[in-house]
């Protein structure tokens, strides 16, 4: 994933993963609500939201390796 300089909003992430909801596993969608409950520093923010981005377009490879880090990022905010 390249870098990307723009910041993204609680609301873009929210969005983001709203539209990649039906993708993710079921087992990362509670984390995702304690997720949403919190505040979080914008390069948080902006990592989720990468993560998440064209995560329905990934090959099965790409997507195990976001949906680790998406792990590691929503068990350890």
């Amino acid at each position: 994933m390249g870098e990307c300089t723009i910041d993204h909003s609680h609301e873009d992430v929210r969005k983001k993963y709203e539209s990649q909801l039906d993708f993710l596993p079921e087992d990362m969608k509670p984390l995702f609500d304690d997720f949403f409950q919190e505040e979080h520093t914008q390069d948080i923010l902006n990592e989720v939201f990468h993560l998440l981005k064209k995560y329905d377009l990934a090959s099965e490879e790409e997507r195990s390796e976001r949906s680790n880090r998406l792990y590691l990022v929503l068990k350890n905010v």
